[in-house]
């Protein structure tokens, strides 16, 4: 079944891009959101997303650190869309979690389920290196985590200013 990895920098227009392509799926689409409010301009953030999926009657499922469990949870019903896997990534970081065994046990479950999945990330490698250890380590994470999920992906696109271009 489908994977598709729709990633791209900050406001580039691919979450919108991405909720385009799992609805083109039949069936009734799940809504996997990873982020968490751990300040009030995060709440907001969240609550604007909230309001804007209102519109559509997704399956709302909030996940901040068990993308896997939920996935299983939701594969053999319509698509999935996931909200995105550089916050799930953080998300793991900062819990204390190992990020690498957890993203190979999700390409591993990637390559037999039976529901469509699409994955929004942040392509953030593109600009300076960081200048502190945490930011580095979380950018060649980010960067290790969107290869690994690229190579079991059936198409990848980046979006820039709203268009995206297939790379897969």
């Amino acid at each position: 079944m489908a994977v598709i990895l729709i990633t791209g920098g900050a406001r580039s227009g691919k979450s919108t891009h991405a909720e385009k392509r799992a609805l083109s799926f039949p069936g009734q689409p799940v809504y996997i959101a990873t982020a968490e409010a751990l300040d009030a301009e995060m709440a907001v953030r969240i609550a604007k997303h909230r309001a804007k999926r209102a519109a559509v009657d997704w399956i709302e499922r909030e996940v901040s650190l068990d993308l896997l469990q939920a996935l299983i949870d939701t594969d053999g019903g319509g698509p999935r869309l996931v909200d995105c896997l550089t916050l799930w990534l953080s998300n793991m970081m900062h819990a204390g979690r190992d990020w690498e065994y957890e993203l190979m046990k999700l390409a591993a479950f990637l390559r037999g389920q039976k529901s469509p999945v699409v994955f929004v990330t942040n392509e953030v490698g593109l600009g300076i290196v960081p200048d502190n250890a945490l930011a580095r380590s979380y950018r060649d994470a980010a960067g290790i985590m969107n290869q690994v999920i690229a190579a079991v992906s059936n198409e990848v696109e980046f979006v820039v200013a709203g268009l995206p271009m297939k790379l897969k």
